[in-house]
């Protein structure tokens, strides 16, 4: 039975006399290939053992899990029963725990991974978007979204957000931060899809594919951002406050680090169109439903800038 929710993958449920299990086909270019996967799955070995929710491939008879057919990678996992659940849906006990959950991960991946090499190509690059590369993505976009047809109310909503956009960059342009200075370990795509529960707990991270070295403190804000946006675009700042704090106890980051990492998200999310890009460039509109929150949070994100920076920092 296919498994629907990922954008990236393909996932299927195999039930069989043996058990029941999850069956991966990686896709993701950018991931796809066996080194890649292969690392993935020493990772989720490591961080098993150590006790942590995630559910580690299974391994063949000559201890392989990865496997390719047909120019494509496989793995086979055991199915783990949970269900997803997004920050709304969060106490703030859980968002505690969710917050603690992370610094886990992330100090646990300097644990089992190795260090980075002097030089190394594993890191992403770090630097801020430039504004000017924006502008000119919008005014492509603007194009696109004016020749599309039939024409609809997604057409004007995109049209007007850009245009919006375009006014907050000229405004805010000379905020743009400079590059992040250190990374480490992250699992890369951490949201409430990459997330099973069982009841209030967690039962297993999963979707490991991005995995990298990136700032870690960004990725803590990155998913916050996910986790509890609300559907007209606001963050639920009660619940940041809390899920940060529990992040930052896990990891001995300070309110400073959360801070800065707040603002480059914020400058992130004020440059990125990544739901629009799939629509209008890909032709792709499975990322259309998550478009309305994305784009309004980053007007309301500029709008109350330092109460957000607060709830991460405070």
């Amino acid at each position: 039975m296919p498994v629907t929710e990922g954008l990236l993958n393909r996932g299927f449920r195999l039930t069989t006399t043996r058990g029941t299990y999850f069956l991966k086909q990686h896709l993701d270019a950018a991931t796809a290939d066996r080194a890649t996967v292969a690392r993935q799955h020493r990772a989720t070995q490591r961080l098993h053992a150590l006790g942590l929710p995630v559910a580690p491939p299974l391994a063949d008879a000559r201890g392989r899990t990865v496997v390719v057919v047909g120019g494509h990678c496989y793995a086979l996992h055991p199915w783990v029963e949970g269900r997803h659940r997004d920050g709304g849906q969060l106490s703030t006990g859980c968002c505690r725990r969710l917050g603690t959950l992370l610094g886990q991960v992330h100090t646990a991946l300097d644990r089992v991974m190795d260090a980075p090499e002097a030089g190394g190509t594993d890191a992403d690059p770090c630097a801020s978007a430039d504004p000017q590369d924006t502008f000119r993505a919008i005014d492509e976009l603007i194009r696109l979204v004016r020749a599309h047809r039939p024409r609809d109310s997604f057409d004007a909503l995109a049209e007007h957000r850009l245009r919006e956009r375009r006014g907050l960059l000229a405004r805010h342009a000379h905020h743009r931060p400079p590059a992040a200075s250190a990374a480490g370990w992250v699992h890369g795509d951490f949201h409430p899809l990459n997330l099973l529960y069982r009841g209030a707990e967690p039962a297993a991270i999963v979707d490991w594919d991005r995995l990298g070295l990136r700032p870690r403190t960004e990725e803590a804000v990155r998913a916050a951002a996910i986790f509890f946006v609300r559907p007209e675009g606001e963050l639920a700042l009660g619940k940041v406050r809390a899920y940060a704090r529990a992040y930052r106890r896990a990891t001995g980051a300070d309110g400073a680090e959360l801070a800065a990492a707040a603002h480059r998200v914020w400058w992130e999310r004020l440059n990125d169109f990544w739901t629009l890009r799939w629509r209008y460039q890909l032709h792709d509109r499975r990322a259309d439903a998550q478009f309305p929150a994305v784009s309004a949070l980053a007007v309301w994100w500029t709008r109350e800038y330092e109460a957000v920076r607060e709830a991460f920092a405070g």
